[in-house]
């Protein structure tokens, strides 16, 4: 979806998007049921829990230390995401932008670590989210509000979204 701004070469060499320190577990991607269901009919391995109405991946496990900062990889990451599109989680879809809350309503915010977007003006970032990505993001978000995150301080607001 973000294939302007984001190449597959440049997300293949980094994966900083599919590491979790324990204190950004709130950015591990959602999931719905009947998704669950078929992710873990197809990879048993990886355990999921429960958040909410819906479901994160449970890499709890996965950390070896206390420290807040210590990453833990996706369990769908084996040198690049092994989950189809049908199966992908939204939020991985549209890194690294995502639907907060934000003043009563909603926005598309820029995620403000991924190293290559860093690099590129916000001007690019925000005729992004007020073309068509952004539209299919807001319509996404209004018949998925599940996907919908709270708003954390120092993610650059895109578009407001009525």
């Amino acid at each position: 979806m973000l294939s302007s701004v984001l190449s597959k070469e440049n997300c293949a060499n980094c994966r900083f998007c599919c590491s979790f320190r324990r204190q950004s577990l709130w950015e591990t991607p959602l999931f719905d049921a009947e998704t669950v269901e078929k992710l873990s009919e197809l990879y048993p391995e990886a355990h999921f829990k429960p958040r909410g109405d819906v479901y994160t991946i449970d890499i709890d496990g996965d950390y070896k230390t206390d420290d807040s900062e210590e990453e833990a990889l996706c369990p769908f990451n084996k040198d690049g995401c092994i989950l189809g599109v049908e199966l992908k989680p939204f939020d991985c879809s549209i890194w690294p932008l995502r639907v907060m809350r934000y003043n009563g309503g909603l926005a598309i915010c820029l995620t403000p670590t991924c190293p290559v977007i860093s690099q590129k003006p916000l001007s690019v970032m925000r005729e992004l989210a007020d073309g068509a990505v952004g539209d299919r993001i807001a319509d996404y978000a209004r018949s998925h509000p599940f996907i919908v995150k709270d708003y954390k301080e120092g993610f650059p607001v895109l578009r407001i979204i009525s």
